[in-house]
């Protein structure tokens, strides 16, 4: 070996560690969002929530998501991803404190806007890091993983909370989730040097300008509407299926949360095989397109009372499943349409706006409909309208790839 060979620097490798503790935080955040639909019940009990106020109480991170993830995009841009990362993980834990002094209904809803802000700072920075501590070759994939940290916090909390509940009550979920958010910040604190963040440069163009020139392209904009539908269409089989399994079958309250969390949770492994098929180069607007076909034609079977309740709930897992495809799409196209590094949380904050829009706005257009005909099938009105709209926009994807996969268009992803 000359010496020249021996002096010229190892090639970088993925740092599959840091990527993790990166995941980690996501999934820990994300268990604030699903521990509150399950201690409801008590929280109202002991706080005499109205049912307005438990509303809030329950809504109060997408309320955050679909009005200010865009500017929490913005703001970790500027501080960068690692302090924003930090800093949420930290208003996250902060919030979850509160809500153990809290001793009225407005000091609880006080500590879920602390909890959901927390939730919206990780979110939007988290993937910058998971980028910086990936190669090219694998960054489709490491964000692919990423994309399933939704589902995972939301089905961990919704699996663990049958055995933290009778000891604790709804402080168990609460120091649970503390206990999360402490081993992520640990975690990501360990592997802060894996993260290899660019350094700011001497002249750097101002935030807002660099943020245009990000949501100046019209790919960002159509995935992050395909977001909205998938959200849309899983919010409702999330809605449907408990209420279902209990008032209409008589089924227990711990098989229906357990066939519940089932179905949450198959979402993960769908993440992770769209995070394999892009790796593989398959497109993201063929991706959606598929997933939205089958996400419709498995909406029908299960709002249409046609099928027997095996086959409909299969229909539930696969429309889980298949469904994991597209916010592993979306999502990991950050790293591609961001032209530097700076721009990958403004595009996170504009997907998980968009993506809020679903559960923001289906569960209300929902129970409208099911309210005013008491048929669960008219729910096939938004979910089937979502699906097809999201077939659209993967085929309108699909042919905005091909210039930019032939090299048209710079990218930071490599």
């Amino acid at each position: 070996m000359t010496a020249a060979a021996s002096a010229s620097p190892a090639q970088p490798r993925t740092d599959w560690p840091a990527v993790l503790a990166a995941v980690l935080c996501g999934v820990a955040v994300a268990m604030n969002v699903g521990k509150v639909p399950i201690a409801m019940s008590e929280l109202r009990a002991e706080f005499g929530l109205s049912l307005v106020a438990a509303g809030w109480v329950s809504s109060m991170i997408n309320t955050l998501g679909v009005t200010t993830a865009l500017l929490f995009g913005l703001l970790g841009d500027r501080l960068g991803p690692l302090r924003m990362c930090l800093a949420g993980l930290f208003i996250s834990a902060l919030g979850g404190i509160a809500a153990f002094i809290a001793g009225n209904e407005a000091a609880l809803l006080l500590s879920r806007f602390a909890e959901g802000a927390g939730v919206v700072a990780v979110a939007v920075s988290a993937p910058a890091l998971l980028s910086a501590a990936c190669t090219p070759h694998d960054r489709r994939f490491a964000l692919g993983i990423w994309s399933g940290y939704l589902p995972a916090g939301v089905g961990l909390v919704m699996l663990l909370a049958p055995l933290i509940m009778p000891l604790g009550g709804w402080r168990g979920l609460w120091m649970l989730t503390l206990a999360a958010i402490l081993l992520s910040a640990l975690a990501i604190h360990r592997a802060r040097a894996a993260y290899r963040l660019a350094l700011p440069a001497a002249a750097e163009r101002h935030p807002f300008v660099t943020a245009k020139e990000a949501l100046s392209q019209p790919e960002p904009w159509l995935l992050a509407l395909a977001m909205g539908t998938w959200t849309l269409q899983h919010y409702a089989l999330i809605i449907w299926l408990p209420t279902f399994l209990r008032e209409q079958r008589g089924m227990p309250t711990a098989m229906a949360a357990f066939l519940s969390c089932l179905m949450v949770l198959v979402n993960v492994p769908g993440n992770l095989l769209g995070g394999s098929l892009l790796h593989r180069n398959f497109r993201r607007g063929s991706l959606i397109a598929f997933a939205s076909l089958v996400t419709g034609l498995s909406g029908v079977g299960i709002f249409l009372d046609v099928f027997p309740d095996s086959v409909r709930y299969a229909l539930c897992l696969t429309l889980s499943f298949i469904g994991g495809l597209i916010p592993a799409s979306v999502l990991s196209a950050s790293a591609s349409y961001a032209r530097t590094p700076k721009q990958i949380g403004t595009l996170q904050g504009l997907f998980i706006q968009c993506g809020q829009i679903g559960p923001f706005i289906g569960p209300p257009l929902i129970a409208m409909l099911v309210a005013a005909s008491g048929l669960w099938r008219d729910a096939l009105i938004v979910t089937g309208s979502a699906a097809l709209l999201g077939i659209a926009l993967g085929l309108w994807i699909r042919s905005h790839e091909r210039p930019r996969q032939n090299g048209t268009a710079p990218s930071c992803a490599g």
